[in-house]
């Protein structure tokens, strides 16, 4: 078993993984490199912000790191880093009520007596 799970180290294994399943592999490149692309309506600071964030909530440590340099070379300051960790933190609370809704409405369907 291993001593540590992710990893920096981990970063060798990067071409090991695009070249065991290319086709895909490419695509997911092809659609990385246009979601962020410079050219879009959207300016890449925000491109970044909104990628850090998603970053947060999937909790991808390689994301976080990638799209925090990315956002600092767009010019993202550390209280619009500080702001984007909050408004994802909210999002993120704010899926649990959402889902919780749903469990409300399972729950009564599989309830003998509603409550």
């Amino acid at each position: 078993m291993t001593e540590e799970y992710q990893t920096p180290k981990d970063r060798a294994y990067v071409n090991t993984l695009l070249n065991a399943a290319p086709q895909e592999s490419a695509a997911f490149m092809n659609l990385k490199h246009t979601a962020e692309r410079a050219d879009g309506v959207i300016p890449v600071k925000y491109r970044e912000l909104m990628s850090v964030a998603v970053a947060l909530t999937t909790q991808c440590a390689y994301c976080i790191e990638s799209h925090i340099q990315n956002a600092v070379k767009a010019g993202a300051t550390r209280e619009e880093i500080a702001e984007t960790v909050f408004i994802a933190a909210a999002l993120r609370a704010g899926g649990a009520v959402g889902n919780g809704l749903m469990a409300m409405r399972l729950f009564d369907e599989v309830s003998p007596a509603k409550q």
